[in-house]
């Protein structure tokens, strides 16, 4: 799949040092505004447990696990939307993602400099979101006038996206994102075109100091981060961005001792990296042989054709059928053979929408 999550913030928030761990890519990260100008675009393997159930399982040759795409923008200062800090260039680059992992800090440390001189993880919040707002704005200024004067012709497609767009200006206008905004099928289809900032779904990464991790209860920035993100149903996942990168150039067994020694059971990585599939409407569907067991990226609500397109494009156009079976049946019988015999396996058509865990053979002639 080609969807891509964008780790947006102010500059010195830890961002390019958070997407240093995600990718192991070495994004430049400076103590200044600006060290990152281009976007970094870095591939991450999906954790997933039933992966590894299954390669004990079925014992494969090769085990090969999903992935999808993470960027890292340079950071945005209030003004972006007027060109401050180079924010055109910087918008476009979230422009071009489908969802939005927001750092913010939640740490004190005189050592790094913060863009705005204070700590301050709501008014770094919202110096974000009125940037997209703003954004969206101007996309809208420049779009509706001339569909109201198409509308005054009695264009009826005009005058229903313009009908739509001023539903979604008066929203933006008191400073709520487009994605808290309900409407119909038809009005979001009216407005694609014109990808709305704050229609993308977002996450916040509260990233907090090493030294807080086992003792988050006590953190009053990210206190303030969760209940900002709960008002607008959103998630928060929290990290420290340093501790990930330390822990990125370890091996697996070291990696386990340290998150041991800090007493966490999973690095915030994975979490991250789990929640922003999940934002992206991303789900997981696997194939198993003796020569693979591979883990598949589809997007939720495709169908079995499209699914099995991904694997091969020639798949899909001489589908057959899918032969299906759930993860749980296959862990829980123990063997394929195990799963037919208790008749549990399907056969599934055309019209069969893919469940995340489904394991699968794609059946097709061309």
């Amino acid at each position: 799949m080609s969807l891509t999550a964008g780790i947006v913030g102010l500059p010195n928030v830890g961002k390019s040092t958070l997407f240093n761990a995600i990718t192991k890519a070495g994004a430049l990260a400076a103590n200044y505004p600006f060290a990152t100008i281009d976007p970094n675009v870095g591939i991450v393997e999906v954790p997933d447990e039933r992966l590894d159930k299954l390669t004990e399982i079925v014992i494969p040759k090769k085990t090969v696990p999903t992935a999808f795409e993470f960027t890292d923008i340079a950071g945005i200062v209030k003004g972006a939307s007027q060109g401050e800090g180079l924010g055109n260039k910087f918008l476009s680059h979230i422009r071009e993602v489908d969802a939005i992992c927001q750092v913010v800090r939640a740490f004190d440390d005189d050592n790094i400099t913060h863009v705005s001189g204070k700590i301050d993880p709501i008014d770094d919040i919202e110096v974000i979101n009125m940037e997209l707002i703003f954004a969206d704005l101007e996309s809208i200024e420049r779009r509706l006038p001339r569909l109201e004067k198409m509308a005054r012709q009695k264009d009826a497609d005009a005058m229903a996206e313009a009908a739509a767009l001023t539903k979604v200006k008066e929203t933006l206008e008191n400073n709520q994102p487009v994605r808290s905004l309900d409407m119909t099928a038809e009005e979001k289809a009216l407005i694609k075109h014109l990808n709305f900032l704050t229609q993308k779904p977002i996450l916040y990464v509260a990233n907090v100091a090493e030294d807080e991790l086992m003792d988050l209860d006590n953190n009053e920035h990210l206190k303030r981060i969760k209940e900002y993100a709960a008002s607008e149903n959103a998630e928060v996942v929290v990290i420290s961005a340093r501790v990930e990168e330390e822990m990125a150039v370890l091996d697996d067994e070291d990696k386990l001792e340290f998150l041991e020694a800090l007493g966490l059971e999973e690095s915030g990585l994975d979490k991250l990296i789990r929640n922003a599939y999940d934002l992206l409407g991303l789900a997981t569907y696997f194939t198993a042989g003796v020569q693979e067991v591979r883990a598949w990226t589809f997007k939720k609500g495709m169908t079995a054709p499209e699914c099995a397109g991904i694997i091969h494009t020639d798949f899909q156009k001489g589908f057959i059928r899918a032969e299906v079976m759930s993860y749980d049946d296959l862990v829980e019988l123990g063997s394929e053979a195990a799963v037919k015999e208790a008749g549990k396996a399907r056969l599934e058509g055309k019209d069969y929408i893919m469940q995340d865990g489904d394991v699968v053979h794609f059946r097709f002639n061309v």
